[in-house]
């Protein structure tokens, strides 16, 4: 498998599992976040709605009795009473409103209700400057109050479908119960009482008094049906006592035409009085429970909103993470990527090179040989080869052993590499023999390169392993001819050069002998370019 495929897979198993988790995690923080959103919503709907049932019990029923003390004894400790009870109710009405969530968190139904109840607060606002202008005496603005709690009721009970958490939709529920039931008990309460004060010939208003009735009912089921908390069990049982069932009797038979003796009017609205002052409180206790359960989810939101932060930092960590270990992991495959490619390189210059000398082998020179002659084909008109031999080599080797003879062809071979041209071609042909390839030089000229280099090895002086210092010769072969395309086979002029080397040998070593200039015929060229050409089979 390439190196590239294998990156692309690691990278893939790094990534992929790490893209899921991401997802997931995105997926997570978002449901995260919408919990908290709800959970701040509940939050402000629990304070919505123990502010306003607050109001509905007691502020607004609060404002009508001091307003009705002060009717009737204008005095100035009632007025006083009355101011009191009106700063208490804007306060509460104030609170109530910035309490509110946004207008986009609310439906359209609520937003009016809304409405209708800032109207509602607008008329009690009238009929208190009416109250203090005196237009009231001799009658009862009582309902004005409590046409605005009614409508403080419908507001209440329109943010019950909003609530999404199912305690304080139960709370609320509860709440809006006992609001109806109190509010139902006060209406029978007060037509009732002002039906039998009045003489025989009195007319009962059924149609208020059997509103009364419906409202009672409506309180009483949303607390039976939509609840089963120990306050709706405590009115239950309240509402089942004997002095309350008797009531209930009397109010029925007043519903129905009948007018009770006095000592039966004195029982039943004793038992009224104590029915509104029992309900009284625990819309109060209910009110109380919405707003603690309020603080509730405010904690509960500070804490889920923590977690977010906590996933979201974890998220990120891990992130940074996968992203720091994908980074190193490329970085090591880089790197064993270029290290394959330093070995492979190495490898294919082991596989050319000597490793002794350094130097070209026999394999890596012709390859060499070959790109050059090519490349000089059309700039080189002479080619020559150099063909050198140490002198008494095997004496060397003999006397002062293979390390030596090791270290000796090594400091020939770098003396040889700084001699000859740059871009003359330097092969260990074999043994203690070395070749040379020189394009664009006829005989002279490699004779000349080749006196160069015959000194400096003569003059070099070679440490060998044992401390001493060694001095060697060598001998020189040099043939050329001219450089044609026909012709990139330059077998006869190794053989040309070797018999040049013999002669050097011959002569007493230490020498450079050049042979002459050949050209090869036309028809021998051809043939041997037909035939494919090639190197001496010593290269």
């Amino acid at each position: 498998m390439k190196f590239e495929t294998i990156k692309r897979v690691i990278l893939a198993a790094i990534m992929l599992p790490f893209v899921f988790m991401l997802i997931e995690g995105v997926v997570v923080i978002r449901s995260s976040v919408n919990q908290y959103w709800n959970l701040e919503k509940d939050r402000q709907f629990a304070d919505v709605l123990a502010r306003g049932g607050s109001i509905a019990a007691t502020e607004i029923l609060t404002e009508i009795g001091a307003t009705r003390r002060y009717l009737a004894d204008p005095s100035s400790r009632t007025a006083i009473d009355m101011q009191q009870s009106r700063v208490t109710l804007d306060r509460e009405r104030h609170a109530f409103y910035a309490s509110l969530p946004s207008r986009d968190a609310l439906d359209e139904g609520l937003v009016g209700e809304l409405s209708i109840l800032s109207l509602a607060y607008s008329r009690i606002v009238a009929a208190r400057s009416a109250v203090d202008q005196g237009r009231y005496t001799g009658s009862d603005p009582g309902s004005i109050y409590w046409y605005a709690a009614l409508k403080q009721l419908a507001v209440v009970d329109a943010l019950s479908p909003l609530i999404s958490d199912p305690v304080l939709l139960e709370k609320s529920n509860q709440l809006m119960g006992i609001l109806l039931t109190y509010y139902g008990e006060r209406l029978i309460t007060g037509i009732g009482t002002r039906y039998l004060n009045q003489g025989a010939s009195a007319r009962l208003p059924v149609e208020l008094f059997v509103q009364g009735k419906v409202m009672l009912g409506e309180g009483m089921d949303h607390m039976v049906f939509h609840s089963s908390a120990p306050v709706v069990r405590h009115i239950v049982a309240y509402l089942g006592r004997s002095s309350q069932v008797k009531a209930n009797a009397i109010t029925d038979a007043i519903l129905a035409g009948s007018r009770p003796t006095r000592a039966v009017h004195d029982v039943w609205a004793a038992a009224q009085s104590e029915r509104m002052i029992f309900l009284q409180q625990k819309m109060i206790e209910a009110a109380k429970d919405i707003h603690e359960t309020g603080e509730s989810l405010s904690t509960r939101s500070h804490i889920h909103l923590t977690r977010i932060l906590a996933l979201c930092a974890g998220l990120l960590i891990l992130a940074t993470l996968v992203l720091l270990l994908a980074a190193r992991g490329l970085r090591l495959i880089d790197r064993l990527t270029q290290d394959r490619e330093t070995l492979v390189g190495e490898l294919r210059s082991a596989a050319q090179t000597d490793l002794l000398t350094g130097l070209y082998n026999r394999r890596g020179f012709e390859v060499a040989a070959s790109a050059l002659l090519t490349q000089a084909e059309h700039g080189s008109r002479w080619i020559s080869v150099v063909l050198f031999d140490l002198d008494h080599f095997k004496k060397i080797n003999d006397v002062h052993g293979h390390d030596a003879g090791d270290a000796v062809l090594r400091h020939v071979a770098g003396v040889a590499r700084e001699n000859f041209r740059s871009f003359d071609l330097l092969v260990r042909h074999g043994g203690e023999e070395f070749l040379a390839l020189l394009p664009d030089s006829t005989p002279d000229d490699a004779a000349i390169v080749a006196g160069r280099v015959r000194l400096a090895i003569e003059a070099a002086e070679i440490p060998l392993p044992s401390g001493d210092v060694l001095k060697v010769t060598a001998s020189f072969g040099c043939a050329g001819r001219a450089n044609e395309a026909t012709n990139r086979n330059f077998e006869d002029l190794v053989k040309r050069a070797d018999l040049a080397l013999y002669a050097a040998k011959a002569s007493g070593r230490n020498c450079v002998v050049s042979g002459s200039i050949i050209r090869a015929p036309v028809q021998e060229e051809r043939r041997k370019a037909a035939s494919g050409g090639g190197f001496d089979s010593r290269i």
